[in-house]
């Protein structure tokens, strides 16, 4: 994780404009998150700690969560002690990931007294103390016994003293250079990340890569190496011109150096950029991340709903193969009851054996055909029980035909939902999708139904993709709804309609301008549906095409799903139009 001391050092220095500030209001949005809302020289902040194991982190905020209707026990206690208090001073113990806030407050016989929030930040150990001002815990977030670094145990509990976690690495800061040397050239380790990483407290293995790097030098240990490594990592704790930036999936602190400041300052918005930069980079960071992991843990769960339905879908289609296959005989048993019957006068005069008579079977050119038969039963009892057979494996088949055709249509319909997600690159496009889905019974089985409200329902109904084809306006569908909503709804019955062939995909609207459009056009309206469809990296894809009046949707059909007639068929190159 980059969120290292370093950080920590530089956004504690960026914190120090909450001093003095007066503490309004505290909320805790989960489990893992405490807000505290600071007036602070005329301006409102909101200063979020976070503890979660993957993201924890101390910044100021403009990204607020909606809070629970009751404040949880601790966020009460923080309240109960905190709020109207004035912040007094904050700051690190080194370069440890651990920050401290105190806060002037009052006690119930109205002396002034001190209160410290701790924030350790340490991955899945990380937590949020209150202490007095003898270092006594009144609660913690997290109320365990906590294993440090060095394996000993701490008791985070009410009234136990608060103990500083134990760290056997070196503190950077109480070397100078010649100290610093003398420790890492001592070291067996020949790379310069992994040795000041493994060394030295509160310095990340992230950020030595990135100075490595922003120096041009390499990542072996040398004595010019560490020495170019120790002034840059002085720089920036003297905090001076000082910024944050992504690196390698995640960030790192970084110095502009010499045309990089002037080209920084070139910048209309530099003072107002530079302004609490790293404390508004971690958050835009963690915001994003937090929105991209929200997005696939909702994709992962639609698709879930989805892939359960597709599996009993599949199932149900198995199970009316089978009772297809199993009424392959039906015409056996009519044949059987035909002979039996057209044979009746003879049947006691054959030489019957073991419950099978033999005849001859004039479907098949009077070759001899063995029956079986119930010797307890008349030949005109026998026949009938194959004819009933016959007509009861008919009916099910008939019936099976039926289902299987319906169960097809089921199948198509979850591979465009499936499509649909492919291609929903918004939380928004898929909350359409998580919406469509809840109002069909296919999913009653996995999902609660439902009911949009009709403004949502509207605003995601006009959420289509509209584009300029050459003077032409172009309409294309990014989900089912949508789709129906274009074909049925907005197109006229002289506009085009595209769709790729027998393949899930978008509807691609043409609106007809009241002329017969050239044939670029339409290739061009074809390769966008194609490009929108499942084929999008295929070649050569067959694509429909015809007036919306030929275009027809079935009572009580899914949604995005037509019927169609008098189309014409193109063979096109996948493309976007754009």
């Amino acid at each position: 994780m980059a969120f290292d001391g370093l950080i920590l050092n530089s956004i504690v220095n960026e914190l120090q404009i909450l001093i003095n500030g007066k503490v309004n209001r505290i909320f805790e949005p989960n489990n893992d998150e405490i807000i505290l809302n600071i007036y602070s020289n005329g301006k409102t902040y909101n200063l979020n700690i976070n503890i979660n194991a993957n993201a924890y982190r101390i910044n100021l905020t403009k990204n607020l969560k909606p809070n629970p209707y009751s404040a949880p026990n601790f966020c009460m206690l923080l309240r109960k002690y905190l709020i109207n208090s004035k912040v007094s001073r904050i700051y690190t113990n080194g370069l440890e990931r651990i920050c401290f806030i105190d806060f002037e407050c009052y006690n119930e016989m109205n002396d002034k007294i001190i209160r410290t929030l701790i924030v350790e930040l340490m991955g899945r150990y990380s937590n949020i103390m209150l202490v007095n001002d003898k270092l006594y815990i009144i609660d913690a977030l997290k109320r365990h016994d906590l294993q440090d670094l060095s394996d000993t145990s701490r008791s985070i509990m009410p009234a136990r003293k608060y103990i500083y976690p134990k760290n056997d690495k070196i503190d950077f800061l109480s070397l100078n250079l010649n100290d610093f040397l003398e420790i890492s050239l001592n070291k067996d380790i020949h790379v310069i990340d992994t040795l000041i990483s493994n060394t030295f407290i509160g310095i990340s293995k992230l950020f030595v890569q990135s100075t490595v790097d922003k120096l041009k030098i390499s990542n072996t240990v040398n004595k010019e190496n560490l020495k170019e490594v120790y002034e840059y990592i002085y720089k920036i704790l003297e905090y001076k011109n000082t910024y944050c930036d992504n690196y390698k999936n995640s960030y790192s602190l970084f110095l502009y150096q010499g045309n990089d400041i002037a080209e920084h300052k070139k910048d209309d918005n530099y003072k107002e950029k530079n302004c609490l930069q790293i404390n508004k980079f971690i958050d835009d960071f963690y915001y994003l991340k937090s929105c991209e992991e929200l997005y696939k843990s909702y994709k992962n769960n639609i698709l879930k709903i989805i892939n359960l339905t597709l599996d009993k879908i599949t199932k149900k289609i198995d199970n009316i193969n089978a009772k297809i296959e199993s009424c392959n005989d039906l015409d056996k048993y009519k044949i059987y009851g035909e002979l039996l019957i057209a044979n009746i006068y003879r049947i006691n005069t054959l030489n019957i054996t073991d419950n099978f008579v033999t005849l001859e079977n004039y479907y098949d050119n009077n070759n001899l055909i063995k029956i079986p038969i119930n010797n307890n039963l008349s030949t005109s009892q026998n026949a009938e029980k194959y004819f009933k057979k016959y007509s009861k494996l008919k009916n099910t088949l008939e019936i099976v035909n039926v289902q299987k055709k319906d169960a097809l249509k089921e199948l198509d319909y979850i591979e465009s939902l499936i499509y649909a997600i492919g291609n929903a690159d918004t939380y928004d496009a898929l909350d359409n999708i998580y919406e469509e889905i809840s109002e069909s019974i296919l999913f009653n089985d996995h999902i609660k139904n439902t009911n949009s409200k009709k403004s949502k329902e509207i605003s995601s109904l006009d959420n289509y993709l509209r584009l300029n084809i050459d003077g032409y306006t172009v309409l294309v569908g990014k989900n089912n709804k949508q789709n129906d909503y274009l074909t049925t709804k907005l197109a006229n019955d002289n506009d085009y309609w595209f769709h790729a062939k027998d393949i899930p995909g978008s509807h691609v609207i043409l609106r007809n301008n009241g002329d017969m459009p050239k044939l670029d056009i339409l290739e061009k309206c074809a390769s966008l549906a194609a490009y929108y469809s499942k084929a999008k990296f295929s070649s050569n894809v067959p694509v429909d095409y015809t007036l919306i009046k030929y275009v027809k949707k079935p009572n009580s059909s899914v949604p995005g799903y037509v019927i169609y007639t008098n189309q014409k068929t193109l063979y096109v190159q996948p493309s976007s139009g754009l």
